[in-house]
């Protein structure tokens, strides 16, 4: 049997490992002229063992279908719509889930890496007062 790192390479398994190499210049562990050697060798690259060799010194970055934020959003949605439910049970008056709606919603999107804005730390570094 041939051991797994010998197989060949497929096109998706070279552009997961572009994809990851991108990632981990993106968090500053690659540099341009680095990130840029990496991924000429991962699209030339014929076999899973010439891609595995070229993360094997970075960290290993976990991959959730959906995301890092699809366990929290699924839940969030699952006692949203359990919340309408009970809302229209109990005669659908004044629609008072908004308000757990919007509270939880709030601190999901601010909760969210980057913030609600989408911006990382080093890029609003230079909004902060430095010492005087």
């Amino acid at each position: 049997m041939t051991p797994p790192l010998e197989l060949r390479a497929s096109d998706a398994d070279r552009d997961r490992t572009v994809s990851t190499l991108r990632g981990h210049a993106a968090e500053g562990r690659l540099d341009l002229a680095e990130l840029e050697e990496r991924l000429e060798a991962a699209l030339a690259a014929r076999t899973q063992a010439e891609l595995a060799a070229l993360t094997s010194d970075l960290p290993w970055r976990e991959r959730r279908q959906g995301g890092p934020r699809a366990p929290e959003l699924r839940r969030y949605l699952a006692v949203m719509a359990l919340l309408v439910a009970i809302w229209v049970v109990t005669g659908a008056g004044y629609f008072w889930p908004v308000w757990p709606m919007l509270g939880w919603g709030l601190a999901l999107a601010m909760s969210r890496p980057g913030g609600a804005l989408g911006c990382r730390r080093h890029e609003l570094a230079h909004l902060r007062p430095g010492p005087s």
